[in-house]
């Protein structure tokens, strides 16, 4: 069956650009815009309330030996009066999370990153697009991957919508 516009047909090449587009994760727009987010701090809210540096837990998938993780207005709406995530929490569409990976207290090594944005094509089945980002801007692990290397960790026992910061720093 031919491709249309409004029973216009289209040419070949153009439908499958359609197509493609309507159903492929742009990795590298994703990635920068996961990026800008990251680096960002307007309207942040630490976990705990607390900018402190946390000591890598024995769990943690992430080589970096201390972390600190934030949320954008939108994700801190789930977080409860000590500044952890409320349990049972779905976070809404366009929660950011974002873990601070750092080598010391002056070095980040790269941002771990999750946008709550159901529906997009680079968001995995629960809505998450996951970014893995070095300091520099190279990117570590594209959101094109939809968090193949992420969710395995984050949907083990304890998580709360993919997050784990209330399991290993409660």
């Amino acid at each position: 069956m031919a491709s249309s516009i409004n029973g216009a047909p289209l040419p070949f090449a153009f439908a499958l650009l359609i197509a493609g587009c309507a159903h492929e994760p742009d990795g590298i727009a994703v990635d920068g815009e996961l990026l800008e987010r990251a680096r960002s701090t307007e309207a942040n809210v630490w976990y705990a309330f607390s900018d402190t540096l946390l000591a890598r837990s024995i769990g943690s998938g992430h080589a970096a030996p201390y972390l600190r993780t934030r949320y954008n207005s939108t994700a801190a709406s789930a977080l409860d009066s000590a500044g952890r995530v409320i349990n049972e929490t779905i976070f809404p569409n366009g929660a950011l999370i974002v873990k601070d990976l750092m080598i010391d207290a002056a070095t980040l090594e790269r941002y771990a990153i999750m946008l709550k944005r159901n529906g997009d094509p680079a968001a995995d089945s629960e809505g998450w697009i996951w970014g893995y980002i070095l300091a520099n801007g190279a990117v570590a692990i594209s959101a094109a991957d939809q968090g193949a290397a992420c969710r395995s960790c984050h949907g083990q026992n304890g998580h709360i919508d993919r997050t784990l910061m209330n399991k290993y720093f409660p």
